[in-house]
């Protein structure tokens, strides 16, 4: 029998019509995976820490910029503390100079998750990229090729006319996508409006393929906050970011300010003052402005999937009743 991190690999992008009946055998009790999703500021990072503690088991995390050491302050990572609480993976695990994708986290988090359930039943997954959880608890979808030159051209017209005119195109071409994208990520607009070109299609429509099979069984939780009650969170955590030191650490990597790692909310507004586009002030002003949109981003494709069950923060004993009733021992 191959061992389970190689056969991990076979459930990855690279085998989209693989039978899966090796998964019963090597798995004949049924694991879970219990997903933490919710905006930014609405307390994943707790619940997983407690989820994981009651359940004696370890947690993954699936915010695409928490995996970067460089990274601490502006990404809202959990404390020194909160870490060796319980055993984390996916945070502090690359460097911003590292290329690493959706595709190789899917491939590295499914190998990892069937070492993880040799000895748990119950993982959980924890965090705000939702690409990152569709592609490991779903699988990617397939797009179509793009030619180097369109994707040229793409990039061309971002460095000629900036960010504005990526956003432009793609609410023309794709609103649907655009209402959910981070519109502040200048990679991800061009490679949608890329796929448009070179398709004639919208991004979102290459979006709504059949799930893979998994060798798990994923249980979706949705931490709801009331809108007003969630905006000051983020315009307080916004401010104790700044208090512990953000904008130093953003003058550290500014010199890399080209990297994709660092097409992100709390750096760019910083590296805009550090070249002196705007006034520090109206930095801040944008980080807590394109923070709330990103949190209202994040509700769109919870509602959009559908399949997530909501509960605020505090309800310990109705999310853990939730999980009893679906997990199994």
């Amino acid at each position: 029998m191959r061992n389970l991190f190689e056969l991990a690999g076979t459930y990855s992008r690279n085998s989209r019509n693989q039978k899966f009946v090796e998964a019963a055998v090597i798995f004949p009790e049924k694991k879970y995976l219990i997903v933490i999703g919710g905006p930014t500021a609405s307390g994943k990072t707790a619940l997983a820490i407690r989820l994981a503690q009651y359940f004696h088991t370890e947690i993954l995390s699936a915010d695409s910029r928490q995996f970067y050491q460089e990274m601490t302050i502006g990404t809202a990572k959990a404390s020194a503390e909160e870490l060796d609480m319980v055993p984390h993976h996916f945070i502090n695990s690359l460097s911003i100079r590292e290329a690493y994708n959706v595709g190789d986290f899917e491939r590295d988090a499914l190998a990892l998750l069937a070492q993880l359930y040799q000895k748990h039943q119950v993982v959980i997954l924890a965090g705000g990229s939702s690409l990152y959880i569709k592609a490991l608890c779903e699988g990617l979808d397939v797009f179509p090729d793009v030619p180097t030159q369109i994707r040229e051209e793409v990039e061309a017209l971002y460095q000629s006319a900036g960010l504005a005119a990526l956003q432009k195109e793609l609410t023309q071409v794709d609103p649907v996508y655009f209402a959910e994208v981070d519109q502040s990520n200048p990679h991800r607009l061009i490679r949608a409006i890329s796929v448009f070109r070179a398709s004639g299609l919208p991004f979102s429509s290459f979006r709504t393929q059949q799930a893979e099979p998994r060798f798990f069984t994923p249980i979706y939780l949705w931490l709801e906050v009331p809108r007003e009650i969630l905006y000051e969170r983020i315009n307080q955590r916004v401010d104790q970011m700044l208090e512990h030191g953000l904008e130093t650490e953003a003058r550290s990597l500014f010199e890399q300010r080209h990297l994709n790692a660092l097409q992100t909310v709390g750096y760019q507004e910083l590296f805009d003052y550090f070249v002196g586009n705007i006034s520090r002030e109206e930095a801040i002003e944008l980080i807590k402005r394109n923070s709330r949109r990103y949190a209202k981003r994040q509700g769109t494709w919870m509602r959009r999937d559908g399949f997530w069950h909501l509960f605020a923060p505090e309800q310990w004993e109705d999310i853990l009743k939730f999980v009893q009733s679906i997990v199994s021992f």
